[in-house]
């Protein structure tokens, strides 16, 4: 949600409109401060107990409330399992369309309408879809995709409404958290520093110098579909347009040609470095810097330069 209001800003400034942010929860003063911190005009709040845990029933009715109320042009969702799962019951309530799992977002010129990029057709090409017909235009945003603003000083007009859904409404309960997906949490959204392992690596045992310079970097380990689906490595660690999408500081591709379906999950990374025999790969399109060499000679000589300079 923070990480929505910096492309949130723009279209707003862009058709002259104002930026809000939506809180929803229990005890949630320390996420309406984040959102003014991140530029938003107005925040609205709902924090009630039963608004703890998420749960579709409640939340789905909270948001069309709200949306009812305040009648908002746009609406910016994070493709989160919870965004996923409210996104697509909100706009069936509302009558309107939702473009979900977008990579891009911009005004379209001649209608004004939002111009939601996402992956099509497997992510072999990028479709650009409007709405121009139901209000609001709902969309889902990946993660990662956007980067949160510099922290600006608090001006966001605070509105908290009184809303609440009673009890035999909300159909589910959450019985447990369990925090580890089989057996492994593998947080590339939030990492610094990536290295990923692709086709190149050619098997399981391939991914062993890249986390041997993973390990030596504090980084975390990624992968491409082509590796994940060849069952080299888990399904936690793959980057791509079926997998996450990131914006590390540095997003080190091993052995990975550089398919749109990879690009469209790492593209925003803000520095990039691609290892791969074949000098034509695409990967080298978006790569600030390049080594054409074999990754089995190329990584353990990286690894052991790192561990020199960190000595």
């Amino acid at each position: 949600g923070l990480e929505l209001l910096t492309p949130g800003r723009d279209l707003a400034d862009k058709q002259g409109g104002r930026l809000v942010g939506i809180v929803i929860g229990s005890g949630v003063d320390a996420a309406v401060s984040a959102a003014s911190a991140q530029g938003a005009d107005q925040v609205i709040v709902i924090d009630a107990p039963e608004f703890k845990d998420y749960t579709t029933d409640a939340y789905a009715a909270a948001m069309y409330y709200l949306v009812e109320k305040y009648g908002p042009t746009t609406l910016l969702i994070g493709a989160t399992p919870d965004g996923r799962d409210m996104g697509p019951r909100l706009s069936c309530r509302l009558k309107t369309a939702l473009t979900a799992d977008c990579t891009g977002l911009d005004i379209d010129e001649e209608s004004g309408n939002v111009a939601w990029t996402r992956p099509a057709f497997g992510g072999n090409l990028m479709a650009t879809i409007l709405c121009p017909d139901h209000r609001p235009q709902i969309g889902t945003v990946r993660p990662g995709v956007f980067k949160k603003s510099a922290p600006v000083a608090p001006r966001a007009e605070t509105i908290r409404e009184e809303f609440h859904v009673a009890p035999e409404q909300i159909r589910t309960e959450l019985l447990e958290v369990i925090k580890e997906a089989a057996g492994e949490l593998v947080d590339l959204e939030g990492a610094d520093i990536i290295v990923s392992g692709g086709r190149g690596v050619g098997g399981p045992e391939g991914f062993a110098p890249v986390r041997a310079l993973a390990e030596a970097l504090g980084a975390t380990v990624g992968a491409s579909r082509a590796a994940v689906d060849s069952g080299w490595i888990s399904h936690a660690h793959q980057v791509g347009q079926t997998g996450k999408t990131v914006a590390p500081k540095l997003y080190i591709a091993c052995g990975i040609s550089g398919a749109i379906q990879h690009l469209a999950g790492m593209s925003g990374s803000d520095c990039i470095v691609a290892i791969n025999k074949d000098p034509d790969a695409p990967i080298f399109d978006v790569a600030d810097y390049g080594i054409v060499g074999n990754l089995f000679e190329v990584l353990p000589a990286l690894t052991e330069e790192i561990k020199k300079l960190k000595a």
